[in-house]
């Protein structure tokens, strides 16, 4: 008989976010004449900007015909893309360490952070912040690179690093080697971000102890202060300890549509059991044209049309969109007392609960008296106990309202 993958058995639960989704269902179902207001899950509401669209139905219809089909693409991508990020994402952030040759466009970054630790042993020691993006924590745990949960709900194995008010949402240098480090910034789920001379200190340890840096950066096209990098690559050095994951998903809409991209520079080595230097690059290139037959051409032609000049201006219009209503919610809670973080460079406002109230118990509060919904933090590490996360990615009309039922809860 066939055997299963006990590892993961070891998981916890359910993924938080169709946790959420059962809850809510439930308590759609036994009231359905209740309007519920949902800022939780981080998925757009705004329709892809026109650019997109037009660039979308030209990609579908050469797709019909004889003279312009395409079949499999390029492995890492259509060139046509692959060189308008290196123009309009890196030369234009002065970045000189990378080239189109090293970026990888996928279908997710969810799905490239999840997968990158194949391509590293099962030796290699890992950390993470918490609260954390919890696919790094899970999918560790199901490639068997972690032990059990201990009785903080953390798995054996891994190195977390708290994020919390007293240290600004940014973890401390580890005082011993980790060889593999998730960095995510602006950060999910707190918002907040770390400047350039932070960061600087974590590619100084990385290249210190030959460490490398996975730094998701999928949040970046929010950041509206000057002293925030968008790349970690701005730092330097960068190139020689890290791999950046970034995504069309939240920047221009594309979470039902599927566009992302991994960078990984032709610098950035690691080491075999015999201590041989190895290519990182190669080793990823290899793996994603083994499991991977490549996004769709009409899908990268879109994704394309965000850097022509009506496209760059439509999709900053929707992430003005999507920031005034962090601004509205971030002001909002703190009108009503609520210590805020977040909401200035990310579309997520992190809220710490009144009187030690329990995530989860402030989660069923909303839902029970006012319909709302957020995220509770201990959704994303035993450090995002007594916090709770609202996302900005709702309608106005929706966020107005949401704050307003709020401010006349009995919270």
């Amino acid at each position: 008989m066939a055997r299963i993958n006990e590892h993961y058995s070891k998981l916890q639960a359910g993924y938080l976010f169709p946790e959420i989704g059962r809850r809510v269902s439930n308590y759609a179902e036994a009231h359905p004449d209740k309007k519920i207001i949902k800022m939780g899950i981080g998925d757009v509401t705004k329709p892809l900007c026109p650019a997109v669209m037009q660039a979308f139905h030209e990609g579908v219809d050469e797709m019909g015909q004889e003279k312009s089909f395409k079949g499999y693409g390029p492995d890492k991508g259509y060139d046509f893309l692959r060189n308008a990020i290196i123009d309009n994402e890196i030369k234009a952030r002065g970045i000189t360490t990378i080239t189109a040759d090293d970026i990888f466009i996928s279908d997710g970054s969810k799905c490239d952070t999840g997968n990158i630790l194949e391509i590293f042993g099962l030796d290699n020691s890992i950390a993470v912040q918490d609260p954390v993006y919890p696919v790094y924590v899970d999918t560790s745990v199901m490639a068997g690179r972690t032990g059990t949960t201990n009785e903080k709900g953390q798995y054996e194995g891994l190195h977390y690093m708290p994020c919390n008010e007293e240290n600004n949402f940014i973890p401390e240098i580890p005082s011993k080697k980790i060889d593999i480090i998730f960095l995510c910034y602006p950060n999910n789920p707190t918002g907040t971000t770390a400047t350039k001379e932070e960061l600087k200190k974590w590619v100084e340890y990385a290249q210190k102890n030959k460490s490398i840096i996975l730094f998701d950066a999928a949040y970046e096209a929010f950041i509206q202060e000057d002293n925030v990098p968008h790349s970690i690559f701005e730092i330097e050095g960068a190139e020689n300890c890290a791999i950046e994951f970034r995504s069309f998903s939240k920047k221009a809409g594309f979470t039902g549509t599927r566009c992302a991209y991994t960078i990984i520079p032709e610098t950035l080595i690691a080491t075999d059991s015999k201590g041989n230097d190895v290519s990182v690059k190669k080793l990823w290139a290899r793996r994603h044209a083994t499991k991977f037959n490549g996004t769709s051409y009409p899908v990268q032609k879109a994704a394309a049309a965000i850097y022509s000049p009506e496209g760059k201006k439509q999709v900053e219009e929707t992430i003005a969109y999507y920031m005034e209503n962090a601004r509205i919610m971030k002001e909002s809670l703190q009108e009503q007392g609520f210590t805020v973080f977040g909401g200035v460079n990310a579309p997520y406002v992190w809220l710490k609960t009144k009187n030690g109230m329990k995530s989860w118990d402030f989660f069923d509060q909303l839902i029970e008296q006012i319909q709302v919904v957020g995220t509770p933090g201990s959704g994303f590490g035993s450090a995002g106990e007594g916090y709770f996360r609202f996302s900005a990615f709702a309608s106005r009309e929706q966020v107005i309202e949401g704050m307003e039922k709020l401010k006349n809860a009995s919270l």
